[in-house]
């Protein structure tokens, strides 16, 4: 029985820290636009609890901001970029990058974005 507990311990343990990973900090952003032309700069995650952050794009020579959440493995951001209010949605990768899909409410279509740990 100590044996089986001591199994389930070391299992649990192994599989924290992709849950327990901290999301915050800079990114450099590589990403595709509805109509597939591409973009860069960098992104600035900052924690404001456990479960939300502020995020801080630097793109194409524009900026936005939004709020972001993050749930196991699934990280989302609503943002505002001017008077555009959008959505993005990552699956974030075991080496720590973000990888998503974005959109523009009103708008068809969607971009691509990786979100690289700096």
């Amino acid at each position: 029985m100590r044996t089986i507990m001591l199994s389930l311990a070391m299992l649990g343990i192994a599989s924290m820290p992709a849950a327990a990973q901290s999301i915050g900090g800079t990114y450099t952003v590589a990403g595709t636009n509805f109509d597939g032309s591409k973009y860069g700069g960098e992104a600035t995650i900052t924690l404001t609890s456990d479960t939300t952050c502020t995020i801080h794009w630097e793109t194409g020579g524009s900026t936005s901001d939004g709020i972001c959440m993050r749930n196991d493995n699934a990280f989302s951001a609503g943002y505002a970029m001017g008077k555009e209010v959008g959505l993005v949605v990552y699956k974030i990768e075991k080496d720590g990058s973000l990888h998503g899909l974005w959109t523009i409410a009103g708008q068809n279509g969607n971009g691509t974005e990786v979100l690289t740990p700096k």
